[in-house]
């Protein structure tokens, strides 16, 4: 059996873990939610300030939600590897014949389906809230593409962590030592030009930022289409970069047991 195949059947197990918390769903989907809704009223005036071009805030959001909404949700992906190591998991899916990349490749393919989801949900809700999508469909499938190329390094190094540190409140400490600095340190909620020059000059090295402009420029219609292409190309290496990483830190935790 390929490891295609076996990480699509440990990519089930996960959905059905997943299906049988359906107040983990409901509250996973529900605080991107109150982010567009809170955001986009309490913020809703700076859309007069220079430096924005779209006609309303919530069309400006919306994509810059679907990024952190990415974000947050790929980088506590390493407690689901933690949980199985706790609890032996782990250790009989290393007595058995199971490819070692499916076991990696199975938590990233039920990562993409799951962010997936929740990006269509937050870009429906932008919708009834009054955003409009002048990018049309073609624009929110760039977007969503982006928000898993985003969601696939970061929660690759979720993993890493998680088989390295191999502590809760170690993991926790040192995603969001991570993931705090690069949210503000992209345009998900302000336009870039109205930024700290060093803080313009640090987002261009900044992963989220490529995701949040390319996103944006192709939902919203004002798409650079080379430099979305170079924005997309970056995040696949970067998404490669992270695949890399946390295999390596499988093969040290193999080595360790």
């Amino acid at each position: 059996m390929s490891a295609v195949v076996q990480s699509y059947y440990l990519m089930t197990r996960l959905l059905r873990q997943l299906l049988r918390q359906p107040w983990w769903i409901a509250l996973s989907i529900v605080q991107p939610i109150i982010w567009l809704i809170f955001y986009g009223q309490l913020f809703q005036k700076v859309i007069t300030l220079p430096g924005f071009h779209t006609a309303t805030y919530i069309d400006f959001l919306t994509p810059g939600i679907v990024t952190m909404s990415s974000l947050f949700s790929s980088g506590w992906t390493g407690m689901g590897m933690l949980t199985d190591l706790d609890r032996g998991v782990m250790d009989r899916f290393l007595v058995s014949p199971v490819s070692r990349v499916a076991i990696i490749g199975g938590r990233l393919m039920n990562l993409t389906v799951t962010n997936f989801c929740q990006s269509l949900i937050l870009v429906t809700l932008g919708l009834i809230l009054g955003a409009r999508y002048a990018g049309g469909i073609p624009g929110v499938l760039v977007l969503m593409i982006c928000a898993v190329l985003l969601a696939i390094p970061i929660a690759s190094l979720s993993i890493a962590l998680a088989l390295t540190l191999r502590k809760m409140e170690s993991i926790i400490g040192a995603i969001n030592f991570v993931l705090l600095p690069v949210m503000f340190l992209s345009p998900i909620l302000m336009a870039r030009g109205l930024m700290p020059h060093w803080m313009q000059v640090a987002s261009r090295f900044n992963p989220v930022n490529w995701c949040v402009e390319a996103g944006r420029g192709a939902i919203l219609g004002q798409a650079d289409w080379p430099g979305i292409g170079i924005r997309i190309a970056c995040l696949a290496a970067f998404a490669i970069l992270g695949a890399l990483l946390a295999a390596r830190a499988f093969r040290s935790y193999q080595r360790s047991v």
